[in-house]
């Protein structure tokens, strides 16, 4: 008996030896890689201070960019796989847009994720535009591309500029009743985001100011608390550990979600075939795809028409395509659109309040500007031009964005073996199936390519210094082809609503107001510790 209790411990423990080892042989890949390597924990790699919260994620970031100041391209380990971290802005270049063939895809969200992009119908994230990949990605850029342009934006301005005047009339409302108007601006925004990505891109009206307990706003409330450590959890296995996902069966968007939303959509189209509504929104465009009628302009020039971030559209989006494409993946593309309005625009717009109540002399002169442009005006109501020939509006939302960019980091997956070549001394193989994160907070900080990175200063982006930025250390909406889509749309929201709201309130300090301000340990975004809270004082009681 003594000697079967010695054997099973014993093969226990040879079991325990070979995990051990296995695990740790995948420590050792950088070993022949001529490029510096953060040490790894023990099964968690350098995953271990953001999944237990002793830092944010971007605090996380500018640490591992911070590490090896000198290098060009560092190693880490997401777990237990080898992963890269880009450092250099020539490298970055070269990856997102030389070489974007060997780097066209975002890491496969699920193992079983095709390289040529094709995936099941019934799943709507798997779809949309984001996590596609291959020639579907292509194919389905190319699709939406005409639906970005400035002249669509232009149709689209007077849906966005009513949800602006609408929170401009909703905080008049509530001083007439004589109210202390003091809010959350998080919370605020993503109200207000909320009802613009109803109107803009589901066709609906809701007012999430008024009617708090709406069912679209608390739907996506659901879907995006970023608070909550089970959404915290899937956003991080998704992008950190896909196949622990997958095992688990984990999906990002429940099924009682995914019927909501898409129940929405097909409804709003049924009613518009029916009774031949049209409407300068995303379901029109969807639909527009639907019978092959939407086609980019011949004649329109993609220019930074929307300010300094706008990223201008590659040619994979202005490839001609003639793909048939089905119901589900159409309102797929809607649910990005969601994902991305909800949570992006109202974290600009956060920080945005923030810095100008930090910073009142900021305040005080883009109001001055607002004022300015009312009189231009006339009495005529503001139009997409005026609103884009705003010069200190511009430079004060891309300062917004070069400190507090919504995404922390953008990535790529290495689709076929490249040979890495620094154009010095440095040169190996990056093997098929490796991603690589581009950590842009950490860019945006760095004192190499901006003076006094970490103080708010508009005229970085005045028209004589913006001449001198180099375009990859500003990647507020991503590099190459996979840049965002909808730069333009979340530039003109952005500015519509604080021309609105600065128009006729000012943004004064409360008690609760904290300054300088802290981040909330968050695995994913970028959330104030506490959150943003003022007053939105009455100019003209």
């Amino acid at each position: 008996m003594i000697n079967v209790d010695l054997f099973v411990v014993l093969a226990i423990g040879a079991i325990v030896l070979l995990i051990y080892h296995y695990i740790a042989q995948k420590y050792q890949y950088f070993l022949s890689k001529p490029i510096p390597c953060l040490k790894p924990t023990f099964l968690f790699g350098s995953s271990w201070p953001a999944l237990t919260r002793k830092r944010n994620i971007a605090t996380h970031f500018q640490q591992l960019y911070n590490t090896y100041p000198d290098a060009k391209l560092v190693g880490f380990y997401s777990f237990t796989s080898p992963t890269f971290l880009v450092r250099d802005p020539e490298i970055i270049k070269k990856i997102g847009v030389k070489d974007f063939d060997f780097f066209p895809d975002h890491t496969p969200m699920l193992p079983s994720h095709k390289l040529d992009g094709e995936v099941g119908e019934e799943s709507l994230f798997q779809n949309t535009l984001f996590a596609l990949r291959g020639q579907k990605w292509r194919d389905m850029r190319a699709t939406l591309s005409p639906a970005f342009t400035g002249s669509k934006m232009r149709h689209m301005f007077t849906l966005v500029a009513e949800c602006a005047q609408s929170m401009s009339s909703f905080f008049a409302s509530e001083a007439r009743s004589g109210k202390r108007l003091e809010y959350e601006m998080k919370d605020t925004f993503s109200r207000l985001g909320s009802d613009v990505i109803a109107t803009v891109a589901f066709g609906i009206q809701v007012d999430s100011l008024k009617v708090r307990d709406n069912e679209f706003y608390l739907k996506g409330k659901e879907m995006l608390n970023f608070q909550s450590f089970t959404v915290g959890m899937k956003l991080f296995l998704m992008f950190f550990a896909p196949w622990l996902m997958e095992k688990l069966k984990l999906d990002f968007i429940s099924s009682s979600l995914k019927k909501y939303f898409k129940g929405m959509i097909v409804d709003n189209m049924q009613q518009r075939k029916t009774h031949g509504i049209v409407r300068n929104d995303m379901i029109h465009i969807l639909m527009q795809v639907q019978k092959g009628a939407l086609k980019r302009q011949k004649d329109e020039v993609e220019t930074k028409d929307a300010g300094f971030a706008t990223v201008e559209e590659s040619a994979v989006g202005k490839t001609a395509n003639t793909r048939v494409w089905s119901e589900n993946e159409l309102i797929a593309q809607c649910l990005l659109f969601f994902l991305a309005g909800f949570e992006t625009v109202s974290t600009c717009m956060t920080f945005l309040t923030y810095e100008l109540l930090a910073n009142p002399d900021v305040q005080d002169r883009l109001h001055q500007e607002i004022i300015e442009t009312e009189r231009s005006l006339n009495g005529e109501p503001l139009n997409y031009e005026t609103l884009q020939q705003m010069p200190y509006m511009d430079m004060v939302v891309s300062e917004t964005l070069r400190l507090w960019p919504p995404a922390v980091f953008s990535e790529r997956y290495c689709n076929k073996d490249y040979l890495y070549d620094d154009g010095a001394r440095t040169r190996f193989t990056i093997e098929k199936g490796r991603t690589l994160f581009i950590p842009s907070f950490a860019l945006h900080r760095d004192p190499k390519y901006f003076d006094r990175p970490d103080q708010f200063d508009p005229e970085r982006f005045n028209e004589e210094n913006r001449s001198k930025i180099n375009p990859a250390t500003y990647i507020p909406f991503g590099i190459g082809p996979r840049n965002c889509i909808g730069s333009r749309l979340a530039l003109m929201e952005v500015k519509l609503i604080i021309y609105y709201l600065l128009k006729d309130f000012s943004l004064e300090p409360t008690e609760k107001s904290q300054i300088p301000l802290q981040l909330k340990k968050s695995m994913f975004v970028l959330i104030p510790e506490g959150g943003v809270w003022l007053e939105v004082k009455p100019r003209n009681p």
